[in-house]
This record gives C-alpha cells, structure tokens and sequence, in this order.
C-alpha cells in the first residue's frame, strides 16, 4: 500500500498530541500524487438551488488498489469541507466513475455521513441531495455571485445575534449603540417554539425603549436563513418538524409583522462576524471567525461582498486522526467544532486536570477556565495553547480554500488572556511551519469597543431604509411609554 510521508507538526498541541492537521496530510498525500505514475485530474461542481456554482480542481491517485484506500480518505474529507463551506445540493464529479460513485454512496441516506445528505439536501435546499459523475466537457462553469450586506448606519436601528448560551441585542443610533445587553437562555433542547419566537421578542422590546422610534432590525443567528426564512438550525434542534414548519420556519416574518414591517433582516451570524470584521478593519477578503457556543465563520470576498456560501466551519473536517473527537449533532469526526467553542474548552478541560460536575452547563466551565486564565493558572494556560496550536494549523487549511488577508478571531472563547494566547499561539504555528502565510494573514481580535458592539452594529446595519432621509410616522415602529410597539 502506498504510505504518506511523516506528518508530524512541528508544533505539539501541549493537551491534544495525537492532533493531525488537515493541512498536513493533505500536503503529504499531493506529495504521493505528484510522484506516482499516472495521477487522476477530478473535478467537483456543487450547484446551489439559486443556480450558482462553485468548482473544485484536485488531483488523485489512479482510483484501483490499495490507492483506493487513500483517495477515499482524501476525496471524502475534501468533499466535506466544500460542502459546508460553500453548500450545494447537487455534487457533479468528473475523473473516474467510481469515484463520484464511491462518494455518492458515502453521502447517502444509508452512507456514514446521512446526516450531510439529509441537512444539505432536504434541510437547506428542499432537494435530494444528489452525487453524480459527469464527463468534464459537460460540468457547469463556475457561477459565483455576490451582494454587498449591511453597512447601512443611518436612522434608528435594533441589532441582535442569537447565540446558544444568550441573546444579544442593542439599540443603534445613526451608528452609535445607546443600550446593550445580554439575555440568558438555553434554546437548544426547547420545544415550545414560543420560547424562542417570544424570547427574541422580548429582547427586542427591550431595545426598543431606548429608542425614540425603530426604523430597522437586523439580526444574526447560527444556522442558514433565506430571506428571513429559518431553513435549518441548531438552535431549533429541540423543535419538533411540524411545530418547524408551522411556526419556526416563519417566526422572522412574524416578528417583522409584529414590529409593524420594518424593514426587518437576518442572516447566519458568521456573515455578521465577517461584515463586523470588515468594518473594524476597514478591510476586505475577512474572514471571520467565532468562537462561541459553536464555531461561526463567514467571509467578505475581495470586492467587499458576501458569497451565497453556507460557510459553516463548525461542520468542516480540521483534524484527520481516526479517532477524533465527534460531533454530537452530525456524528461525524474532526469538526471545528470540538476545537474552536465552548465544547472545545469542556473537552480539554479534563486532560489539564481541570474536572467540572457533568451537568455544569458549557457557558459555566468556560467561565471558570476563564477565570483561571486571568490569574495565570498553568491548567487554563494549556487549554489556550492548545486550542491556539489547532488553530493556527487550521488556519493554514482554511487558506487553501479563501483568499484570505485578514482573519478577525471574537467570540467568549477568544476574549481577554485566553483569545491574546490563542492568537500568539496560532501565530508560532504559521511562523514555524508556514512562513509564507505568517506574513500574508493578519490575525487580529477587535478592540474592546468592537468587541462589546461590533457584532450588534454590523446586524443593526442589515436592513437599507427605504429613504436616507427620516422615515414617515408610519413607516417606523413606535414606541409607547411602557415600550410596546
């Protein structure tokens, strides 16, 4: 069988040493491609429903043997990635037969990764998921599209990002944020869709009275939205697929009809992540990463607009090891997810000799690890190395699929001493093993500033008004004394 070179890093992760970068066994399985004999050129399109396109160039082994072996390790957790990063629910493979035939029947409703088959088919796009070869003269050219998101500033205006342990929101004022908090709640495993829609309906009344009139709302939440439609999200998962459809799916519009037809926008929190990123540095090709109750990720392409891509990293393989740690929604190995949130703190938690009650919730013992964090605790100390250390090599993959200059790392796992040691170690990484990308990616967290508002001005910002000018009485929601609209 053929071997793949050593792929050791060069930098251990001090809490995770069987950690085995994407990055690294990628470069030595091409390094086994471009030595053998005949290699196999493969082509992957994914087609989107609003007929956008993306395509991905790779080369292979010759597809028979003990190569197999290989390719379907490479081939599959290459085809992962692509489909999480920029979604599709149809997958066009040129190259050999049974390599697109080898892949359809992984993601597959009876294959190992149903779950991608179910929620990027059905879930997102309201279609079988489909994996099929094409001769190459007849794939799809690439058809991206863009739209320049949010940057609107003016009137008076409510942000808000829904995350798995809080709910953010604030009240904007021709840019500047007059009120902000943060609300606590657990909608993960919630089956009364009332406590979500009534929830983020509360935080909004609560914005609201520190306003003299709501002009717009924006929001950001993880999960995939399409016109403010909820298509499928973990935040939901407690729901139950009737009462979804029923009452879920819509309850954006809903609120927007509550608050009089405002314009009313929300989109998946990484785009948000991105645009705020993109405002802090007044830059473009951001891609912004945050390390929360999960793992969110969105990008600004080079021209300054966001891409229709799913981008949702939390899903995307970092770690190629057999038995890596699984995620518990997909059941897959290796994800983002286990590495950059709060699950990634909990899970390194025990190997740092830091053992917290099991039903301590996640946002808790990241408090507390945080808390270590500030008086120089060793055990927290390697908790952040390690994470920094995954990090920076899963940095160095993630260039291998954006064009990226700036990298804005936020999030309550990267705030105050843990996310300054999570950068510096992320930073050794690509200085040791990457040199050429050391200087090319700037890795930055916001200011204190950005951090406590950035996010909430950026999804503020969604929605254009229909006139630059003050909105009439009636196209504004306003608000009474008690703070009802």
């Amino acid at each position: 069988m053929p071997q793949l070179s050593p792929m050791e890093p060069r930098v251990k992760a001090a809490l995770d040493s069987q950690f085995r970068p994407a990055v690294l066994w990628n470069r030595a399985y091409r390094e086994l491609v471009a030595a053998s004999a005949n290699p196999v050129p493969v082509k992957i399109c994914l087609v989107r429903s609003d007929d956008t396109v993306s395509r991905h160039e790779t080369t292979v082994l010759p597809h028979a043997g003990a190569n197999a072996a290989l390719n379907r390790r490479y081939l599959e957790r290459l085809l992962k990635f692509l489909l999480w990063q920029k979604g599709g629910w149809k997958v066009l493979v040129s190259g050999e037969e049974a390599i697109a035939a080898m892949l359809a029947g992984i993601y597959s409703p009876g294959g190992e990764r149903a779950f991608d088959h179910g929620f990027l088919g059905k879930k997102i796009y309201g279609r079988e998921m489909v994996i099929a070869s094409c001769p190459e003269s007849e794939l799809p050219a690439a058809r991206e599209s863009g739209r320049h998101l949010g940057r609107h500033l003016d009137g008076c205006r409510i942000g808000f990002d829904l995350g798995g342990s809080d709910r953010k929101c604030a009240a904007v004022i021709a840019g500047k944020v007059v009120h902000s908090e943060e609300v606590p709640w657990n909608p993960y495993f919630q089956h009364d869709p009332a406590y979500h829609i009534e929830g983020v309906h509360d935080s909004l009344k609560r914005a609201a009275a520190h306003l003299p009139r709501v002009d717009a709302i924006g929001g950001s939440a993880a999960g995939v939205y399409v016109n403010n439609e909820v298509r499928a999200a973990s935040l939901f998962r407690g729901i139950g697929e009737d009462d979804f459809e029923r009452h879920v799916r819509g309850m954006f519009l809903e609120l927007k009809r509550r608050w009089g037809g405002v314009p009313f926008e929300v989109v998946n929190d990484g785009e948000v992540t991105a645009l705020a990123g993109s405002l802090a540095l007044g830059e473009n090709s951001v891609l912004g990463i945050a390390m929360g109750t999960s793992l969110a990720a969105g990008y600004v392409a080079p021209d300054g607009s966001i891409t229709p891509w799913l981008n949702e990293l939390a899903f995307a393989p970092v770690d190629y090891r057999e038995d890596a740690p699984a995620d518990e929604w997909s059941g897959d190995r290796g994800c983002g997810v286990q590495y950059f949130s709060q699950q990634g703190v909990a899970r390194l938690a025990p190997a740092a000799g830091l053992h917290f009650p099991a039903e301590m919730p996640l946002a808790e013992r990241l408090a507390q690890v945080q808390e270590l964090m500030k008086t120089g605790d060793p055990r927290a100390v390697k908790i952040y190395q390690t994470i920094g250390t995954c990090f920076g090599y899963t940095v160095a993959h993630y260039a291998e699929f954006y064009e990226l200059r700036n990298l804005l790392v936020l999030g309550r796992v990267a705030s105050g001493e843990g996310g300054e040691l999570i950068l510096a170690s992320a930073r050794q990484v690509l200085a040791e093993e990457f040199p050429e990308l050391a200087g090319a990616i700037i890795m930055a967290t916001p200011n204190e500033q950005d951090k406590r508002h950035g996010q909430a001005i950026a999804a503020a910002s969604l929605p254009e008004l229909a006139s630059a000018t003050e909105p009439a009485e009636t196209g504004a929601a306003r608000i009474s004394g008690s703070g009802r609209v």
